[in-house]
């Protein structure tokens, strides 16, 4: 995987949550885990799939080796996450999408590299703006999960914006493709 902070510990709780967490104090404790907060992520997906039992809904779920499954994560952490959005700029800083702040990644940052966009839980103000808990999410992504936030129309002007320009014109130009070249 690519070393992202949010699934990293998705994958913690993964593991867990309906194993030996809920079972084995001892397991929890060696690995520093919180039984108590395992049993409560344990409960509420319980909760979950009752209620999707008794409104009949259904459980639609990436299987575990699917190709898809991290990026189905990921997309899923977008669309809670689409205002907290970085983009690296080509001076090899990140800049906040919207309010253009000038942003590092975390030392405590799980990533190996530095991707295009990223989504952050935290902004860290110190000597230096921070973003941490971020992973790497793809610009395509963004118009497709949050197209009434990246509307270009309320988007200042930054790289973030032309690149966001291109994304566009690239899915009309699939879009029109797609219908035989008809507009």
């Amino acid at each position: 995987m690519e070393g992202e902070c949010r699934v990293g510990r998705l994958k913690w709780v993964g593991g867990c949550v309906g194993g030996r967490a809920g079972e084995d104090a001892t397991w929890c404790y060696d690995n520093f885990i919180n039984v108590r907060a395992m049993k409560s992520a344990d409960n509420v997906r319980t909760q979950l799939v009752r209620i999707m039992n008794r409104y009949n809904l259904k459980m639609c779920s990436t299987d575990f080796n699917s190709r898809d499954y991290y990026v189905s994560i990921r997309k899923a952490m977008l669309a809670g996450y689409f205002m907290q959005v970085a983009h690296l700029e080509r001076t090899g800083h990140y800049l906040t999408v919207k309010d253009n702040q000038m942003v590092h990644l975390h030392p405590s940052s799980c990533l190996d590299h530095k991707p295009e966009w990223v989504i952050y839980n935290e902004f860290v103000l110190t000597t230096r703006n921070f973003i941490r808990i971020v992973t790497d999410v793809r610009g395509e992504w963004l118009i497709d999960v949050a197209p009434h936030y990246y509307d270009l129309s309320n988007f200042p002007q930054c790289e973030a914006r032309r690149v966001l320009e291109r994304l566009y014109m690239k899915r009309e130009r699939e879009k029109s493709e797609a219908n035989g070249g008809k507009r």
